[in-house]
């Protein structure tokens, strides 16, 4: 299974799928009607697991027309440029927001990635979501560190934070100073690019450990949460562990602390998402729905349909058959 998926975007539902017998349908759709309002609210995106440029942006227009909210692909070290893949996506839907799952912020300039995010809203009339982790650990997979060495964990924090605040001024367009540890800009009025269509800014989900509150204050900052989990006790981030210990009553534990965080920094009014990955079969609505509801209920407001699992020589007819079906609602 892929560690860079399973450390940076949060544990899900994973696993062999079942069929359920005809008593146990019935039950998920008694269930699905006395809980369907916050199934109703949640938002749906599908995450292409493959790396073909040209089928992504068909599928993305297959994702808008079969219902979903957003179209995600993953960025890699030395991969199809996610970005460009978005842009030509931007100029074949209308509605559907478009981003990545996810992008090692730490790994990036900050200023070529605010050209290209501001590029990708632009062309999309405002529809960009930036999901930003730390990246994935020399340990943990060496494939992405093929280039140049892992400066560990607590730079790359640095880096995080510092890369989303200066990419918070690249976005409007206007001149500046900025001075850090690791980026400075120094002040110009010429050749300045257009600004982000949408504000105060793109919309940044960001990678927490709950419930490590450094990590987590991070969180709270922005506009929404890709969770990761540390059970109490643990040494570190175990991928198989946290997959299976992370549950709906811990993401409600956690959305309620994210809720007081921003309520403390004067952000309690402002839009603020929470997003559960995981895997439905795409065959019976109602039994998906009833596997969603339980993070919904929780307070998560975006369901994100990925099959890390699917072998690279069936990604495409798995993605076009997934999306086809529609989003997990009843």
């Amino acid at each position: 299974m892929d560690p860079w998926t399973l450390l940076h975007r949060g544990p899900g539902r994973r696993g062999p799928r079942r069929s359920q017998p005809p008593q146990a349908q019935a039950q998920a759709h008694e269930r699905v009607s006395a809980a369907g309002d916050s199934v109703d609210r949640m938002q749906h995106g599908f995450i292409y697991t493959g790396s073909d440029p040209a089928f992504a942006v068909e599928l993305a227009s297959l994702a808008e027309e079969s219902g979903w909210d957003a179209f995600f692909v993953w960025e890699g070290i030395w991969a199809t440029d996610p970005w460009a893949t978005l842009a030509a996506a931007a100029m074949v839907t209308e509605r559907i927001r478009l981003g990545t799952m996810l992008t090692p912020v730490p790994r990036r300039r900050p200023w070529e990635l605010a050209g290209q995010t501001m590029t990708v809203d632009r062309l999309s009339n405002g529809r960009v979501i930036l999901s930003a982790g730390l990246g994935v650990p020399a340990d943990v997979e060496e494939r992405f560190w093929i280039f140049e060495d892992d400066p560990g964990r607590r730079v790359r924090a640095e880096l995080l934070d510092e890369g989303l605040e200066l990419m918070q001024r690249l976005w409007q367009a206007e001149p500046f100073e900025y001075e850090g540890e690791h980026y400075r800009a120094t002040r110009t009025d010429s050749m300045l690019p257009p600004a982000i269509v949408q504000e105060p800014r793109i919309p940044i989900w960001v990678v927490g450990v709950w419930p490590r509150m450094r990590s987590m204050r991070r969180v709270a900052r922005y506009d929404g949460w890709i969770p990761n989990y540390a059970p109490p006790g643990a040494d570190g981030i175990d991928p198989v562990e946290q997959q299976r210990t992370y549950t709906p009553e811990i993401a409600a534990e956690a959305i309620g602390w994210i809720r007081s965080e921003r309520e403390r920094l004067g952000l309690g009014d402002r839009p603020f998402d929470v997003v559960q990955e995981g895997t439905t079969g795409g065959v019976d609505r109602v039994a998906d729905a009833a596997a969603v509801r339980p993070w919904a209920d929780a307070g998560v407001t975006w369901w994100l349909e990925a099959d890390w699992r699917v072998p690279a020589e069936r990604v495409a007819q798995y993605s076009r058959e997934r999306v086809l079906a529609g989003p997990p609602r009843p």
